[in-house]
């Protein structure tokens, strides 16, 4: 599956809207290709579907899994910017109810 897909996330070098769309867990595009590819069970493409919206990261792996060294250490670098970034959002969306991350900042501010 990574080589069938993986040529059209990297065809012309790595696009950063569709690693920052996958980041954010909108896989649906890849969960659609993988449908329509008839290569796969409406079970197992469930299964695809729950997996990378729960892991992005995971699609990610796929589709960097036969890409050459150094795309890999692009998509890993920017990667880590949108880890790096991603702090302040979640803790903006966690507000709305309790979690560790909330309990986490109310002691540091305490």
């Amino acid at each position: 599956m990574a080589a069938m897909f993986a040529y059209e996330f990297m065809d012309g070098g790595v696009d950063s809207d569709s690693l920052g769309r996958i980041y954010r867990g909108d896989v649906g595009e890849w969960v659609s290709a993988v449908a329509g590819s008839g290569l796969f069970t409406n079970s197992q493409v469930e299964r695809i579907d729950t997996a990378w919206h729960s892991n992005p990261k995971s699609l990610l792996d796929t589709l960097l899994s036969e890409a050459d060294e150094m795309t890999v250490k692009r998509c890993e670098m920017t990667w880590a910017a949108l880890d790096r970034s991603e702090p302040l959002e979640r803790a903006e969306v966690a507000v709305g109810g309790y979690s560790s991350v909330v309990a986490s900042a109310s002691i540091t501010i305490a």
